[in-house]
């Protein structure tokens, strides 16, 4: 499914801001029958375009309100590797995110940690798990923008 109309757009919009809205109400804010919106919703989702539902946390709240993005270059290339760091990343419940990177970084995560010793407990595991050539972090001072949601209109 890659064609994707303005309604379709309007119902992701509202999705994205609020999971938890009933297809009542969004029926009624799309103006479409609500099981012409079902059929839209469950079209996108068999799709692949609406990939799951979940609630935003407060990472504060919960104990872990530290943000730190940690840039690593691998200590080499070869797939057995890359198979080990991907293992570790995977396993490590405080990397939020990870990317493969282009550029002199190889590789960028996003960590959430309660604070400066837990970061430390966290690259300590890190580095005893797989080998690095280089590990660097920046530590989030403020959250200026978080947007879980993507861009539905043309730039």
């Amino acid at each position: 499914m890659t064609d994707i109309d303005a309604t379709d757009c309007r119902i992701l919009a509202i999705l994205q801001r609020d999971s938890s809205v009933s297809m009542e109400e969004l029926s009624e804010q799309v103006n479409l029958s609500r099981n012409a919106c079902w059929r839209r919703v469950k079209n996108m989702e068999a799709a692949g375009v609406i990939r799951g539902h979940a609630a935003i946390l407060d990472a504060e709240k919960l104990g872990c309100g530290l943000a730190a993005l940690v840039f690593i270059r691998a200590a080499n290339h070869d797939p057995d590797w890359l198979e080990k760091f991907r293992r570790a990343v995977a396993t490590i419940p405080h990397v939020v995110e990870a990317y493969r990177m282009s550029g002199d970084l190889d590789y960028m995560l996003k960590v959430q940690v309660a604070d400066m010793r837990a970061y430390d407990r966290f690259y300590q595991k890190l580095i005893r798990t797989v080998p690095l050539a280089d590990v660097s972090a920046s530590f989030v001072m403020e959250e200026i923008k978080e947007n879980r949601g993507l861009p539905l209109e043309p730039v």
